[in-house]
């Protein structure tokens, strides 16, 4: 197939691109700087019809990663990339005849904060969303799968906390926090959390690719199944990188108070770094989140074939090889 990658300087777009090239797909990236990889790639902004015109044209599948992911930053710097960009790629599909759009989401646009356990792909909430992008990727998985039609097949798959080498979004922050002494235990650390290791998060990508079309109009959350206790996962990462884990405990009030208090300064103050803690943040490490994920694999035909203790055993190798 001719697939075009949105996004693919990320990890996990990255390792997406590859999946597709492996298995002797036609595959063009766009992304804003150079990826790296071995085809065909378009340099310019997601929100930019003539560059993603470009990179759409003459595409079979569309396979749209690209958003802006953090915690904190100003509304508008999440609507461009993510809301007004997906509606770009969107009518750019339709104008040049694709006929498979896959629209990478996250489970965060259905979380309101409270404990999501063995649950399902609940419908995208903007109002409820936690935080500007959590709301930002609702309006865009709006957005898309409104554009379901007879002549563009569109599927949200939502991946679930994706981690792997390299990974700056998650497993760095931790391992960071972790080095500095700075990542207490929030809550009881038993809440039972859902991650998927990338391999396997970019293989449920392409299998989307290919349902695509008998498969439409829905969301699907991806995640590895095997839920473990929060206060286990950043160990076992923090252990993989070679530093102590999670040191004391922070009750969850305590902790969502410090959060919020926290907002507020970086808001008012308009810091540029990242945060020690947000509301969204506290809820994450003290919240149980795990998905049921028989609808997804009946759906995609898909299974991971990473287990979780693999994962964790091939990210201390990519540590121990790159120290």
């Amino acid at each position: 197939m001719r697939v075009l990658v949105t996004g693919a300087s990320g990890m996990l777009g990255r390792a997406t691109a590859r999946a597709l090239l492996e298995r002797g797909d036609e595959v063009t990236v766009l992304q804003r700087r150079p990826a790296g990889l071995p085809c065909a790639e378009v340099l310019g902004d997601v929100a930019d019809p003539a560059a993603v015109g470009r990179a759409v044209a003459g595409r079979d599948a569309v396979v749209h990663l690209a958003a802006k992911v953090d915690v904190t930053g100003r509304w508008a710097e999440y609507a461009r990339p993510n809301v007004e960009g997906t509606r770009v790629v969107v009518e750019a599909c339709r104008a040049a005849g694709v006929g498979r759009l896959v629209h990478v989401s996250s489970p965060s646009v259905a979380h309101a904060g409270a404990a999501l356990v063995g649950a399902g792909a609940g419908p995208a909430d903007p109002d409820r969303a936690r935080g500007h992008y959590a709301r930002s990727k609702a309006l865009a998985e709006r957005a898309a799968l409104a554009a379901d039609s007879a002549g563009l097949a569109v599927l949200a798959v939502r991946p679930h906390l994706v981690w792997g080498p390299g990974d700056r979004q998650l497993v760095e922050r931790i391992v960071t926090r972790a080095r500095a002494g700075r990542l207490p235990r929030i809550g009881s650390g038993a809440a039972l959390v859902d991650t998927t290791w990338v391999d396997n998060a970019a293989d449920a990508l392409v299998a989307a690719v290919d349902a695509c079309g008998p498969v439409h109009g829905e969301a699907l959350v991806v995640s590895n199944g095997e839920p473990r206790p929060i206060a286990e996962i950043l160990t076992r990462l923090c252990g993989a990188a070679g530093v102590r884990g999670p040191r004391g405990r922070v009750p969850f009030r305590a902790a969502w108070l410090a959060g919020a208090a926290v907002e507020v300064v970086w808001a008012v103050t308009g810091r540029r770094d990242t945060p020690p803690l947000t509301r969204f943040l506290a809820e994450q490490l003290a919240t149980a989140h795990w998905f049921d994920q028989r609808r997804t694999r009946e759906a995609l035909g898909w299974a991971p074939r990473v287990p979780l203790d693999a994962g964790f055993a091939r990210l201390a190798a990519w540590y121990a090889a790159s120290a």
